[in-house]
């Protein structure tokens, strides 16, 4: 193993926190403010994620004040503290980047209902 594979698997986080595409996060970001320290918590809506090792990202889109936001944050950043899920999305698709041009009602996603059975047997 060379130097650069030691770094990249000493940087991984151990528990990586389990979400997917459409579900309402509450990412808790460290932010540093000259000699300060304070967590600033993003809730959203996670509309893609890109995965390749160390660089893996997920990009969180939210409304505030009639204006979307997106912020995309790296998963292994020791930055993120943790990420707490709201509410688990029901969605097709792998990127919901359509969710730019909504507004209003049209913009949210259907929640997944977890009492739902399958009806193959």
């Amino acid at each position: 193993m060379n130097k650069i594979e030691a770094f990249v698997n000493e940087q991984l986080k151990t528990e990586v926190p389990q979400f997917n595409i459409g579900d309402t996060v509450k990412v808790y970001n460290l932010i540093k403010e000259g000699t300060r320290q304070r967590t600033q918590i993003f809730e959203g809506t996670v509309i893609a994620k890109h995965n390749g090792g160390i660089s893996e990202t997920f990009t969180v889109r939210r409304v505030a004040y009639g204006c979307g936001v997106e912020k995309t944050f790296p998963l292994h950043s020791p930055n993120v503290e943790k990420v707490e899920v709201v509410r688990a999305g029901k969605v097709r698709r792998s990127k919901l980047y359509y969710l730019r041009d909504r507004v209003g009602k049209a913009s949210k996603v259907k929640e997944l209902s977890q009492n739902v059975k399958s009806t193959k047997n």
